[in-house]
């Protein structure tokens, strides 16, 4: 902000900023309409709003840094130095702004556009609906030299705000603990909020971000911080993406501009893949599902690309058309607007719809890259030589993907015979193990359920897709498989990445391998392949991890089958009697040592089984992990494996 829009007013953040829009009432009935839902993924929402809060004060060019700390009881405080929350009188609803903001939903500063111009959050939702589904919060307004606080319990407040001090600096402090009678699950993830900051960190240059979690306390007492903070914002966001992956570019191309009075920050680069990754972001909001934005810079991106390899010759003996798809595969890009008043719509309201956005960035993206290739004519070639590289894949992947269309048993050419298939035609009800080997496949055959449960026997590892060609990808017997025992289909030339799932066969896609390394390894090639070329399935829950047992421990007559070590040490704890030779430890190497029974009983059965359900809850993160994972170690498999999968018994 300039120091003449400060001079003029728009500084002055008080009472008679604060709109007030309706009641929060509905909140705590609904919570899941205001927070998406009241698991996991609802209670990490809470922080964000409170933080957006506070990134909204650095927008406006007067907070730089923002604290979120885990505390011990998994509450939670977030503090920031900007200029505070408004505690004067407000006018029109006869109490303290503070109260206004906390306890009135859609009232807030961003609805007055001289407070805030463009803002993230769920507009004005924000602290207003924290508040209400949190069993207690307070709020600290450090401001004009002193220090205000009041306290909250489900919305309500105990009292009016009081004066508790002195003090030289402005900020405001949150500290909140969720509603145990509103969420089912109470306890926070550092790595998901250690993600959300990070990310924040990079679409927001110049600002700290910190988060500490007083819950896990170093040796000597102190507490471990992460701090994020960055320089040049998206261009270190998409060096962070690329970072396992090999550039064709020394430095990524980075746009920062302003068109049509639209913010507009794209940082990109093109690697030795074959995926598009581009990344959008409307006020510090993940657009997953793309929009006005997006499709600017798809078509910026291809006009340009396209006149400069045309002008310079270099598509004069090239056999193949080149299509806009071309233009973005091994790209990767990170795309982020500031929009005063956006327009979200599709399924999850994360697709912009303002047209006027279209235009904005497609100029943006024209005229930083026209500039930039004629000023970087070697990398220019270099990126114009992937392009017809891909051209020519691409003219490859359409032969092999009409070999797994014909194959498709949409077009009645029947299903992989090696496929077990259920009874069952609703699938709803139907689920399909993809194992490992003939002799696994052959046990799990035994031992399912026919009328819901179907087994695809896969053989030995499968390709690992990561740098592989798309055509090669597509050919590979073992993923033909796949594709035609699923029933998905593959899109048109137009659209060649793109999944058709509404003729898919299961609703449960269960990966079963041995519970080893190399069982971990061949799970990731599986969900590598998932994640590039199906992950539609990912995102709708379609995709789980089967956990066969590691251990049968016995003592005696008493059986147990042990998941793991620490179950395996609690058998001999509670049955060794002192004596860990009385105990018999069976270690199953692999599936196959396991008669039918015993794996239906441990692994299968929906009454005693878990499944891992595989989620993808930052494809950014999701895409460093993955290129991570396809290098020469194992180990960083497994653990990936065990960590970002979830437990939960989906049959109880």
């Amino acid at each position: 902000m300039s120091e003449e829009e400060k001079k003029n007013g728009s500084g002055n953040y008080s009472a008679q900023n604060i709109q007030v829009l309706e009641g929060l009432e509905a909140v705590r009935k609904r919570p899941a309409m205001y927070i998406g839902d009241v698991s996991e993924k609802g209670l990490h929402h809470l922080v964000s709003e409170v933080v957006d809060n506070s990134i909204d004060e650095a927008l406006a060019g007067y907070c730089t840094e923002i604290n979120v700390t885990i505390n011990e009881d998994n509450s939670i405080t977030v503090k920031d130095n900007g200029r505070g929350i408004p505690v004067d009188y407000h006018e029109k609803e006869k109490k303290s702004a503070l109260e206004v903001v906390l306890t009135v939903l859609h009232a807030g500063g961003k609805f007055d556009k001289g407070t805030y111009k463009v803002s993230g959050g769920l507009h004005g939702v924000g602290v207003s609906c924290v508040n209400a589904l949190s069993i207690y919060l307070k709020a600290e307004i450090h401001k004009d030299g002193k220090i205000y606080m009041q306290e909250y319990s489900k919305g309500k407040p105990y009292a009016d705000v009081k004066i508790v001090g002195e003090t030289k600096e402005n900020g405001t402090i949150i500290t909140f603990k969720p509603d145990d009678a509103i969420f089912t699950t109470l306890e926070y993830r550092h790595d998901i909020l250690a993600t959300r900051l990070r990310e924040l960190a990079y679409l927001n240059a110049g600002i700290t971000l910190t988060l500490t979690d007083k819950r896990t306390p170093n040796d000597d007492g102190s507490f471990k911080i992460d701090r994020y903070y960055s320089e040049t914002g998206l261009e270190e966001f998409v060096r962070y993406i690329d970072k396992n992956k090999e550039s064709l570019i020394p430095e990524p191309i980075h746009i920062v501009t302003e068109k049509s009075g639209i913010p507009i920050e794209i940082a990109l680069t093109y690697n030795d893949t074959y995926n598009e990754n581009i990344y959008s972001y409307v006020n510090n909001i993940n657009t997953i599902e793309g929009g006005a934005h997006l499709t600017g810079f798809r078509r910026g991106l291809s006009r340009t690309l396209k006149k400069y390899a045309e002008d310079s010759k270099m598509l004069d003996k090239v056999k193949v058309e080149i299509s806009g798809d071309d233009f973005r595969e091994g790209i990767t890009a990170v795309l982020s607007v500031k929009v005063a008043e956006p327009q979200f719509e599709g399924q999850t309201k994360t697709k912009l719809g303002n047209s006027e956005v279209i235009g904005a960035v497609d100029q943006a993206t024209g005229e930083a890259l026209r500039y930039y290739l004629e000023e970087h004519p070697k990398e220019a070639k270099v990126i114009v030589e992937k392009v017809i590289l891909a051209a020519t894949a691409r003219q490859a992947a359409r032969k092999a993907r009409e070999m797994v269309q014909r194959k498709s048993p949409l077009s009645g050419a029947g299903l992989p015979g090696k496929l077990a298939d259920c009874s069952s035609k609703d699938p709803a009800q139907s689920e399909i193990f993809l194992v490992e080997g003939d002799s696994a496949g052959g046990t799990a055959k035994q031992g399912r359920n026919r009328i819901f449960q179907a087994i695809l026997p896969l053989r030995g590892k499968i390709l690992n897709v990561e740098k592989a060609m798309p055509h090669k990808v597509l050919e590979s017997d073992e993923i033909k498989n796949i594709y035609t025992a699923l029933g998905v289909s593959i899109g048109t030339e137009e659209d060649s990445k793109e999944l058709n799932i509404e003729k898919l066969r299961y609703h449960k896609i269960i990966l079963m391998t041995d519970a080893d390394v190399d069982g971990s390894h061949i799970d990731t090639l599986i969900l590598t392949f998932f994640f590039r070329y199906m992950r539609l399935l990912i995102e709708s829950g379609y995709v789980y991890i089967a956990t066969p047992p590691l251990y049968l421990c016995k003592k005696g007559k008493i059986e147990e089958y042990c998941y793991n070590d620490q179950q395996r040490q609690a058998f001999i704890n509670k049955y060794a009697d002192g004596n860990e030779n009385a105990i018999h430890t069976q270690r199953y190497k692999g599936l196959g040592e396991m008669n039918a029974e015993q794996l239906w009983e441990t692994t299968m059965n929906p009454e005693n089984r878990t499944l891992k359900q595989v989620t993808i809850e930052n494809a950014a993160d999701a895409d460093v992990i993955f290129s991570m994972l396809m290098g020469e170690e194992v180990a960083p498999r497994r653990e990936f494996i065990e960590e970002n999968a979830t437990y939960a018994n989906i049959d109880a």
